[in-house]
């Protein structure tokens, strides 16, 4: 039995959407990164591109738990001496509630080209309407099966 390895013709790339609004972030993040590393893809790769388009609307709607809005803190450094800027949670999803979640999955994808590469194909919106309506996006399953007790 041949082991197939996956090349870059061979991968058939699908879109999905999700609706961010009442979702966990965290738990949000981690299918988006898993969809657009590949993992859900039966051509799964490491080393190649194999993830699909991902688009996600109402990113402003996010939830978290606990005191995160107030607590987290995202950290950037201008470039100058004394340059350091942070800002919370909250102030972040008021000013640019797409870059919350684009953290949070390029934290989740490798810390190479590849991952540079798969974090080109996540398109994330503030609000419910999206500009990527000619590839027809599939709404993407993000609920976990429910655990079988023993």
């Amino acid at each position: 039995m041949k082991t197939v390895s996956a090349k870059a013709g061979t991968v058939d790339r699908q879109w999905w959407v999700v609706d961010a609004d009442g979702k966990n972030l965290g738990r949000l993040s981690t299918s988006i990164a898993e969809t657009l590393h590949g993992k859900r893809s039966p051509w799964f790769t490491r080393h190649v591109d194999t993830g699909d388009f991902v688009v996600v609307v109402n990113a402003e709607r996010i939830a978290v738990t606990g005191s995160k809005l107030r607590d987290k803190r995202y950290y950037r450094h201008t470039g100058y001496p004394g340059g350091i800027r942070s800002r919370t949670l909250g102030e972040q999803l008021a000013l640019h509630p797409e870059e919350v979640i684009r953290m949070a999955v390029r934290g989740m994808l490798p810390k190479n080209r590849l991952g540079r590469k798969q974090l080109t194909k996540l398109k994330v919106y503030a609000g419910p309407e999206h500009p990527h309506g000619a590839q027809n996006p599939q709404p993407l399953r993000i609920e976990r099966k429910a655990k079988v007790p023993a």
